[in-house]
């Protein structure tokens, strides 16, 4: 309530990438403050046994976990674990950096719940977050996002294999400890992101996993995946991934849809360029949840995220077959007791339906 009474008014008269650069440099500031983490920590974490789980060899504590996007220059490390966090993924991170696309690149739609972004992948350069993950240690699993450089310099689906291979390439050697990574091929705000320069015809996709599979990266690869494209566009990429190796999907990226009912009709007419996270993600998110865990739940572990506001929501999405469930919007709107607030009540709901790990939930929807 002090969130939503006091402080989200303020916040949210300012402009909303002020805001976003402001609670990274807090979250930084505090995550290398011993006593700023502990006052963080009396006041957000929350545990239970219930919650934990193994996946792809990683121990998650709880399924809540922050999505790329948010921290997208590496800064808050130090500090997820206090505010009650699972696990999280820094970026998404790129070989080349770029500082963004042309401001306005974030913005609110509060009625509908919803941010609109429109940052490509802004990011100060895989070399450079290399440099500050050197040397950390991590409290919870944190993955590192990794995508296509948004360059003119990148003409071709070769270039752009070969930079982000590059990227991972980087990273392997620096040897981070992070957990897991993340690939994302499915940012909408990229130069050339609606051209025939993707990932989204199987082919491309092949070619790109094909390449990473030489790397012979050990820890697991999940792939960030569209929400807007087609059943037949998604089934063709689930299709290829299921071939290499990949751990699992990441379900998924922002709305592009701009008549999706969920939207306010006078706020998505004065909205600008970009592409939706929230609300309107969730339905389709959880459609594609369900689709992936009926053809692939014995083949690919499944992360859900877009829409989750609430323990109802993250539970949906568990019990559609997400093992895991990421989150960025609900933060925003919701405050960061948000974390707590949904694992405090997936306890609930796991005693209610008489399960005794929140691992015995996933698919329940489905079979």
């Amino acid at each position: 309530m002090l969130y939503k009474i006091l402080l989200k008014p303020i916040l949210f008269s300012l402009d909303a990438e002020f805001v976003h650069e402001r609670m990274l440099f807090l979250g930084e500031m505090l995550g290398n403050w011993s006593f700023g983490k502990k006052i963080i920590k009396e006041i957000f974490y929350f545990k239970n046994t219930k919650l934990t789980q193994k996946i792809a060899g990683i121990k998650f504590e709880n399924p809540i976990g922050l999505s790329a996007g948010y921290d997208y220059d590496a800064k808050l490390t130090q500090i997820i674990s206090s505010v009650g966090f699972g696990y999280a993924t820094v970026g998404t991170i790129t070989n080349i950096p770029y500082e963004g696309n042309p401001r306005p690149r974030l913005a609110r739609l509060p009625i509908s719940k919803s941010i609109l972004v429109n940052k490509g992948f802004k990011s100060i350069g895989a070399d450079k977050v290399i440099k500050k993950l050197n040397r950390l240690s991590f409290d919870v699993p944190i993955g590192i996002s990794i995508g296509r450089s948004n360059s003119p310099k990148l003409k071709n689906i070769k270039q752009s294999i070969d930079d982000i291979i590059d990227a991972f390439t980087k990273f392997e050697k620096a040897k981070i400890k992070n957990a897991y990574y993340e690939l994302n091929v499915s940012c909408p705000n990229l130069i050339h992101g609606s051209s025939s320069i993707t990932f989204y015809p199987s082919k491309n996709l092949d070619m790109l996993l094909t390449a990473l599979d030489k790397l012979n990266i050990s820890k697991p690869i999940f792939v960030k995946m569209p929400i807007s494209e087609s059943d037949k566009t998604f089934d063709s990429m689930l299709k290829v991934i299921v071939k290499h190796k990949i751990a699992g999907v990441i379900i998924g990226n922002l709305q592009k849809d701009r008549a999706n009912p969920t939207f306010n009709k006078n706020e998505i007419k004065k909205a600008g360029k970009g592409n939706f996270s929230g609300i309107p993600c969730r339905a389709r998110s959880n459609e594609l949840i369900a689709r992936t865990f009926k053809k692939y739940g014995n083949k690919l572990i499944i992360i859900g995220c877009g829409g989750v506001f609430d323990a109802r929501d993250a539970y949906e999405k568990i019990k559609l077959g997400a093992s895991l469930i990421m989150m960025i919007t609900g933060l925003i709107y919701e405050g960061p007791q948000i974390v707590a607030n949904i694992n405090k009540k997936l306890v609930v709901e796991l005693k209610k339906d008489g399960y005794k790990k929140i691992s015995e939930a996933v698919g329940k929807y489905i079979f």
